[in-house]
């Protein structure tokens, strides 16, 4: 009897365990994938990937997918998810809802101060067309590898922002050689000088005059008044834009705590 009481037990408790959400060594789930994006096996890699990496950099870095996000905006929903589910102070917070097909990133404490707004749009131009195409596991590992990039990047020296995007420090690609620039130099000269020389035949019969009076028939221009008159005045407008001097916009959440980030549709 007791055997069998025992068996149940650990039968029940298994079956606990396996319903419940996988979570790191420090109790946090910081990939929680309520729209089923993912299989498990790659739910498995990325989630060790994610405990590593908020591990290592001591700032945590999270992935939500749901359904849908229902009263509330995306980037509401990511704001308290974060604040309500145990995460650290630093951070960043990836959401994706299905029925809305929108996104939104939430980032906290110091992770306002590594995802810049300009880095934040870099950030997702890199992910941008596998989102759309709905690689959520290219998406996801994407988003892992480059919150590692930039948070080392911040602890290191600048955070990346305006002037300072891993774009800025490719190289340039220079002229490919200098016969090219003269071959093209060639072919546009030669085209011209027969365009010109037949549109110059066009005009032989065009004789030129000295003075201007002498294209002037006699008689037919006869001036008795002389005035000048305002037509018209035409101004040109612009919108005076707000310089930038980069850094992250901020926000409030519901829970009264600060947040950056940014969101969209895909």
């Amino acid at each position: 009897m007791k055997k069998r009481i025992f068996c149940l037990l650990g039968i029940l408790l298994l079956t606990v365990c396996l319903i419940q959400p996988a979570f790191a060594s420090d109790g946090i789930a910081r990939l929680v994938d309520e729209a089923d994006l993912l299989t498990d096996s790659e739910e498995a890699v990325l989630r060790d990937i994610l405990d590593e990496i908020s591990l290592r950099q001591n700032l945590d870095v999270v992935i939500v997918t749901v359904d849908s996000t229902a009263e509330r905006t995306a980037t509401e929903y990511a704001d308290d998810y974060f604040d309500y589910n145990g995460y650290a102070e630093d951070g960043i917070l990836l959401l994706i809802s299905m029925d809305d097909r929108e996104w939104a990133v939430s980032t906290s404490g110091y992770g306002i101060t590594v995802f810049t707004d300009a880095g934040l749009d870099y950030m997702t131009a890199q992910y941008a067309d596998q989102m759309s195409a709905g690689e959520w596991n290219e998406v996801f590992l994407r988003f892992a590898e480059l919150c590692d990039e930039f948070i080392t990047q911040a602890k290191n020296g600048a955070p990346y922002d305006i002037g300072n995007l891993p774009t800025d420090n490719l190289p340039k690609k220079p002229f490919r050689t200098l016969l090219t620039g003269l071959v093209s130099l060639g072919i546009g000269f030669v085209i011209a000088f027969f365009r010109m020389n037949r549109w110059k035949n066009q005009l032989y019969t065009v004789q030129a005059n000295a003075a201007a009076k002498e294209y002037v028939k006699d008689g037919s221009l006869k001036l008795t008044e002389q005035k000048d008159m305002f037509l018209y005045r035409r101004v040109a407008r612009q919108e005076k834009s707000e310089s930038s001097s980069g850094g992250s916009s901020t926000h409030t959440s519901s829970s009264g705590k600060t947040h950056g980030g940014a969101s969209g549709s895909f």
